[in-house]
């Protein structure tokens, strides 16, 4: 394990937090490599490339609106000098209006990382929610 690596990592991550929530295309995309493959919750079996994942996080944060939330919880990072792998949990979705309903939900996140030019760049993200195999619905409701 490389503590260097891991924290370098962190440090990606935490920065691309504040990208999410402001809802800055460019800025949640920079970390992508080009050659991405991203699964999705949303749409599509996967997206390849990153002009096709940007697209798609575009169309996500136009459906997005008023103030969002979007927290990172039990973040666990392994990683060598050139390889990582993340993975989390994320609380998502509208901000809670006063008095209002609970419309945010946790969803499952691995992505994997790789020292390209001597940068981490995202090469594979995951993003998933649990569903019911009875019914086929998602299980938003569920807490950590």
């Amino acid at each position: 394990m490389s503590n260097a690596a891991e924290s370098e990592i962190r440090q990606l991550i935490e920065g691309w937090i504040p990208a999410v929530r402001v809802r800055d295309i460019s800025a949640i995309t920079a970390p992508y490599a080009d050659d991405i493959v991203a699964f999705d919750a949303v749409k599509a079996l996967q997206f390849k490339g990153k002009a096709a994942y940007q697209a798609h996080w575009q169309a996500c944060m136009e459906h997005c609106q008023g103030d969002m939330i979007f927290e990172i919880e039990q973040l666990q990072i392994h990683a060598t000098p050139d390889l990582a792998l993340a993975h989390w949990l994320n609380l998502c979705g509208p901000a809670r209006e006063e008095g209002g309903e609970d419309k945010s939900c946790y969803m499952r996140v691995t992505a994997g990382y790789k020292r390209i030019d001597g940068q981490w760049k995202v090469i594979h993200e995951h993003w998933s929610a649990p569903f019911d195999m009875e019914t086929g619905a998602a299980l938003f409701s569920l807490k950590p």
